[in-house]
């Protein structure tokens, strides 16, 4: 059951951010002008929300479903295509120029009929992880965890540039948790500081749990 579950989110989590990172343009970028201060949450059935400020351009994924669930059928059989085809994309979002991208990917536990808990959370994770390979090369991946109220949360930081594009180059971060509804991991490719800091200062709400944001400053230094 866990290569299927790892199988799906393989093939789901690399989609959103790629399709998000068009190419860096050879002349200078026009600076954007200095970002709002208000944010909108985006909640989903899974149990949490998520927030980003209102000038980030939310994406629809729907349309890319299909072709998705497509290569997962391809990559890993129709097993692994059922599995995908009960992962969720509640958000999906880029700014600024060069771009940055945010993806948040859910797995139903309902939809598979079958549960995990927050000792898998490892696994799940390093299988995100490895997914994202499929289309970004990772170099020099920093791994914690740490918790955020009940929650137990793992995140990766690393540098990464698309396959066959090593010209776009983006801080790749991504945090992963088991709620009581599912799986969900937020993604995303960082242009520079200001796109980082948003992901990682964007409020979440996980089951029933007050908001906070969701990457502490801490979360990255080294455990005594």
């Amino acid at each position: 059951m866990k290569n299927l579950l790892f199988a799906a989110l393989l093939v789901l989590c690399a989609v959103p951010l790629a399709s998000q990172a068009p190419a860096t343009p050879d002349i200078a970028p026009i600076p954007p002008p200095p970002p709002p201060t208000d944010a909108q949450a985006h909640a989903s059935d899974l149990g949490f929300s998520y927030s980003i400020p209102t000038d980030w351009d939310v994406v629809d994924t729907k349309p890319m479903m299909p072709a998705v669930l497509q290569q997962a059928a391809r990559d890993y059989g129709s097993e692994a295509e059922k599995m995908a085809a009960c992962v969720q994309l509640p958000l999906t979002a880029h700014h600024g120029n060069p771009p940055s991208a945010i993806a948040v990917v859910g797995l139903s536990f309902d939809c598979m009929g079958h549960s995990f808990t927050a000792n898998d959370l490892p696994g799940i994770a390093s299988g995100v992880s490895e997914g994202l390979k499929k289309n970004i090369e990772i170099a020099n991946p920093v791994i914690s965890t740490y918790t955020l109220g009940t929650h137990s949360m793992w995140i990766q930081r690393a540098s990464g540039s698309l396959i066959g594009h090593p010209e776009i180059k983006r801080t790749m971060e991504t945090v992963c948790s088991v709620l009581k509804k599912g799986v969900v991991c937020w993604m995303t490719m960082s242009a520079d500081d200001d796109a980082l800091q948003t992901f990682e200062n964007g409020a979440v709400t996980l089951d029933d749990d007050a908001a906070t944001a969701l990457v502490p400053a801490d979360a990255l230094q080294k455990k005594p």
